[in-house]
């Protein structure tokens, strides 16, 4: 099936607007996301994906209200100040109605900090982050479970698996020195023994190498049968592909869901990459026993057969999902601010048996976590 989305990325390359090709009439949601990053690609493709796929899998019915609901999306290339910047066109621009999908942790943390969507009453719907402090800003509405969620859920697996020296490598930026002290208030309460605590200096860029190798050696060193990574992107990967070439290769490593298993089944081959335990943050996507994920895989099947499921692309649709939700529930000739009354009087919202529930009280997101493991052949299993 041939999409006006195939032709998008040719607009992001020239600094085009989207919008450029929207009717009048179009109902917009502005969406921000490293999208030719590598350390991010995975991820924001996937919700861009699946948010355009919900969006035409309803235009395809008609619309919200006779209209055609349209993703604008722009590529920060993983910088904050970037991501700041195209926040502040899509808000200048009154078509935009609402935000969704932002991937991009330092970018939204910066939106977070300057109040973007409070100051502007836009509302920003799903973005890829889990960390409470950043989605409680005002007019947030997250979908995916928090990263103290996935902390202490993998704390807890290691601890039921009877695992005696852990070591836990952190960053020294973003979520890294919170979800830090979570792991150590977590490791004392289930009575895991940490044997290293290693920061990673993600600001030294420039000195990579050296940073990693650093790490490693502090790891091996400390000879621990468990590893928890509170880090992503290329350090996750790199940490991943130098571990399993050191003396303990055999460690059980755990994930946060923001570490993809197929980068790391690209990077460190299937082999290398089985055991590896992921936190998600988002429904398992590959087996339909929610109405939710049965309805996302026959949408996919029927307006994406060429995506392959996953998490993001999951993530995305139900990003979409609740938008249009919102939208719907605006009424006729919707604004950003009847948007936000609909997502502030919307209350539990059943997706199809995933809930998320938004009051001007509480925004709340799904809240659970699945563990998965990368088993034979890079498949990633439950």
């Amino acid at each position: 099936m041939l999409r006006w989305s195939r032709f998008l990325p040719v607009a992001l390359f020239f600094g085009l607007s989207f919008a450029r090709w929207a009717s009048a009439q179009d109902l917009l949601v502005g969406q921000v996301a490293a999208l030719s990053n590598p350390a991010t690609t995975a991820n924001a493709k996937g919700i861009q994906e699946g948010i355009k796929t919900y969006f035409e899998y309803v235009n395809a019915k008609g619309g919200v209200g006779g209209h055609k609901v349209t993703l604008i999306s722009r590529d920060d290339d993983l910088t904050p100040g970037r991501m700041v910047a195209i926040t502040k066109e899509y808000i200048a621009d009154k078509r935009v109605l609402a935000l969704a999908g932002y991937v991009n942790t330092g970018g939204i943390t910066e939106v977070s900090k300057a109040n973007l969507p409070g100051q502007a009453r836009i509302a920003l719907i799903a973005p890829l982050q889990g960390d409470q402090s950043i989605v409680g800003a005002a007019n947030f509405y997250p979908f995916r479970s928090g990263y103290p969620d996935e902390v202490a859920a993998l704390i807890k697996e290691a601890a039921n698996t009877q695992k005696k020296k852990l070591a836990v490598v952190y960053w020294n930026i973003t979520f890294g020195p919170a979800m830090m002290k979570l792991a150590e208030e977590e490791a004392k309460s289930d009575g895991v023994n940490v044997v290293a605590w290693v920061p990673i200096d993600a600001k030294a860029q420039d000195k990579f190498d050296a940073v990693m190798k650093q790490a490693v050696a502090a790891v091996v060193k400390a000879r621990p049968d468990s590893v928890l990574m509170l880090i992503s992107g290329r350090y996750s990967l790199e940490f991943i592909k130098q571990i399993k070439n050191s003396e303990s290769a055999d460690a059980q490593l755990y994930a946060m869901s923001i570490v993809p298993s197929g980068d790391v089944v690209k990077a460190v081959g299937p082999a290398k990459a089985r055991g590896l335990v992921i936190a998600q943050a988002v429904p398992f996507p590959f087996s339909a026993t929610l109405p939710l994920v049965s309805e996302y895989q026959k949408t996919m099947k029927e307006y994406a057969p060429q995506e392959p499921l996953s998490f993001s692309t999951l993530e995305g649709f139900v990003a979409g999902k609740i938008t249009v939700e919102a939208l719907k529930r605006a009424g006729k000739n919707p604004t950003r601010e009847k948007v936000l009354k609909a997502l502030n009087s919307m209350g539990e919202l059943d997706l199809g048996g995933v809930y998320v529930n938004y009051s001007p009280k509480a925004r709340r997101g799904w809240g659970l976590i699945d563990l998965t493991v990368i088993g034979p052949g890079g498949t990633l299993l439950r």
